[in-house]
């Protein structure tokens, strides 16, 4: 199972969560960021619908698949104040 990862770190004078190098809003509290990552986290691993997917690759090729909509990955949230010792 794929297993991803939520980062709260801070960010721009206050707080954020940052998945694959993007960054969340800012927060102004630790405390506040955590609980957002946390959420972000929980709702990454729900699971939806299968799906049939239809795209067209770069080279012009229309591709048609079916996405499994109950593989989700495993998320964790890191929280960096507490690794540092905050």
């Amino acid at each position: 199972m794929v297993k991803v990862t939520y980062e709260v770190v801070p960010h721009d004078g206050g707080w954020a969560y940052r998945f694959n190098d993007v960054y969340s809003e800012t927060f102004p509290s630790h405390a506040d960021a955590l609980a957002a990552a946390t959420i972000a986290a929980a709702e990454h691993q729900v699971g939806g619908d299968s799906e049939t997917i239809d795209y067209q690759d770069a080279a012009g090729r229309w591709h048609h698949e079916r996405a499994d909509g109950g593989d989700r990955p495993e998320a964790e949230v890191v929280d960096q104040a507490s690794s540092a010792g905050a």
